[in-house]
């Protein structure tokens, strides 16, 4: 475990007899794996917690039979909560959804496959405890993935961290802990299109890891195939770094410089030399090759000019469309003195 500051004395405290500690999980189409994901979860809240948790499940329109199991166990159990958005916003959008409604001194992001093991919430709690804002379960192996997977995961991460400010831990997923005050924090932070991992490492706070073996998923197919992958990249290199403009524009310089220097061998050719330009081929090859930059470099552009429009747009992240549980837990909350969470100096 390896710490990126010194933590100060802990001073976490409970919201009186409320939540302490908030597990955010997003669904889409798990119905495959739900029986085992509730049975380890109703263990790890039962037998190794040592105070109140709630889990909220954030259903991120599901099609399959994901809804009416999760819906049922929010009614059947007050620890469960059920979160139905109206479609399918993604899986940061969920996990968003997921945080605002936690109310939980520490709130864990884990995802539904089993992947993110529920036993290693334990040893976050633990870091968490220690003083730490932000306790990341960092990946040692990753079994059930491929080796080009493997492969491109490690490279973007490295790309990402050259051409980045920001310090975005490497074989670390969306698999956290975060203290109240950063998710106060993370609130304040409206973009739309959102890498939560980024966000977190953009915000700072005393940040730590925890290191895990992931297991294969125990059930269904995976929610994040090649084309999601490259979306969720896009999003970290536009959102986290402005490399991408500055290469267009000495890539810009460079290719005018070139054509300037073909101008001036071309000029040479017709004035000191009997030869001349030969025919059309090469005036179409270079046409099209400096066409071509330009459309690329015009490409990079409209990229970040179209994140400025969805932002100017203004439209909410997610919209909701059933809550299951929020009810019944905050009658209980009405009736319990109010507590102000303490907050480190």
């Amino acid at each position: 475990m390896t710490g990126t500051g010194v933590p100060g004395t802990p001073t976490h405290t409970s919201a009186g007899d409320g939540v302490r500690y908030s597990i955010v999980v997003p669904i889409f189409n798990e119905e495959a794996v739900l029986p085992v994901l509730l049975r380890r979860l109703d263990r790890l809240l039962t037998h190794e917690l040592d105070a109140p948790a709630e889990v909220i499940f954030v259903d991120d329109g599901s099609t399959d039979c994901s809804s009416i199991v999760l819906e049922a166990k929010a009614r059947a159990d007050a620890r469960y909560r059920y979160i139905g958005l109206s479609r399918n916003f993604g899986h940061q959008i969920a996990i968003t959804a997921g945080m605002d409604a936690a109310s939980g001194d520490a709130v864990i992001v884990m995802d539904a496959d089993l992947q993110d093991p529920p036993e290693v919430v334990v040893a976050m709690i633990g870091r968490w405890k220690d003083g730490y804002d932000v306790v990341n379960a960092r990946r040692l192996t990753r079994a059930g993935d491929s080796a080009f997977k493997r492969w491109t995961a490690s490279a973007f991460y490295r790309l990402l961290g050259r051409l980045s400010s920001i310090d975005i831990p490497n074989e670390v997923g969306d698999f956290r802990l975060l203290d109240r005050k950063v998710i106060e924090a993370f609130r304040t932070m409206p973009e739309r299109d959102r890498f939560v991992r980024g966000m977190v490492a953009w915000l700072g706070f005393q940040q730590t890891e925890v290191s895990f073996h992931r297991e294969p998923r125990a059930a269904g197919v995976t929610k994040y195939p090649l084309l999601k992958m490259l979306r969720l990249a896009t999003s970290g290199v536009l959102g986290f770094s402005d490399v991408p403009l500055r290469l267009s524009i000495w890539l810009g310089f460079a290719v005018s410089g070139c054509a300037v220097l073909y101008g001036l061998y071309a000029i040479v050719l017709k004035l000191f030399t009997e030869s001349t330009v030969a025919g059309w081929s090469s005036t179409i090859v270079v046409v099209s090759f400096l066409c071509g930059i330009n459309m690329l470099m015009t490409g990079i552009v409209g990229l970040y000019i179209g994140r400025i429009h969805a932002e100017v747009k203004h439209r909410p992240l997610y919209v909701v469309g059933r809550r299951t549980g929020f009810d019944r837990a905050e009658a209980q909350t009405e009736g319990a003195p109010m507590v102000e969470r303490k907050r480190r100096a």
